[in-house]
């Protein structure tokens, strides 16, 4: 239930005016398209794999949006100021450290990058927002991903992938990041709903997101 407008873990209208800000996974681009509004001063940028998501953006906004594989970026080096990932692209690639190196790539010295996923704790948990979703059935150590194929023909229909906390840190330093902050937010407290596999009794047990803040040295 966290909200930019609140906590800003971006970063100030101050200090984004003029920067250049990149979104990563962006799909329809709600969260972007609420930061040019937020944020006039800054260029800010979203790519997705999926040309059908990017066409949900719909046409009355500011946000420049490129198909594009995040494993090959088509942006130049030290290109951005501020690279940013609300559930996007990251936990669906194989080859995360890569990844990593690729967002240090094209961010500036001194740039930041800032993500949310699914908290590693919560793959060994089936997606049952009851007393069934809070027995451990899946190892915290097995990082073979989760894989879907059709029936029929046996395409992959979808994949996710996942690493344990210790992974997805040192991934980010292994690409020459300083991790400067990791948040973990509790379930609140006056959200008494049951969403998708979410649910209070889950909530104030473990938690479901995992935001990593993080920079590279000037």
């Amino acid at each position: 239930m966290l909200h930019e407008k609140d906590v800003r873990l971006l970063g100030t209208a101050e200090q984004l005016k003029g920067a250049k800000i990149l979104e990563i996974g962006c799909g329809s681009a709600p969260c972007s398209r609420w930061l040019s509004h937020d944020i006039p001063e800054a260029f800010v940028t979203a790519f997705d794999i999926s040309r059908e998501m990017l066409r949900h953006a719909g046409p009355n906004h500011t946000v420049s949006l490129v198909q594009a594989d995040a494993m090959a970026l088509p942006y130049l080096d030290n290109a951005f100021d501020l690279a940013f990932s609300v559930f996007g692209a990251i936990p669906f690639v194989e080859d995360s450290a890569a990844l990593m190196r690729e967002f240090a790539r094209v961010l500036k010295p001194g740039g930041r990058l800032v993500f949310s996923i699914t908290h590693p704790m919560r793959w060994i948990f089936p997606d049952d927002p009851g007393p069934a979703g809070l027995e451990a059935t899946i190892s915290y150590f097995d990082q073979s991903g989760y894989v879907e194929e059709d029936e029929e023909t046996g395409h992959l229909t979808y994949a996710e992938q996942h690493r344990t906390m210790g992974a997805r840190i040192n991934e980010l330093i292994d690409a020459g990041f300083v991790l400067e902050k990791l948040i973990e937010p509790e379930w609140p407290a006056d959200l008494t709903e049951t969403w998708g596999q979410w649910s209070p009794l889950r909530g104030k047990l473990f938690p479901g997101t995992a935001i990593f803040i993080a920079s590279l040295p000037f």
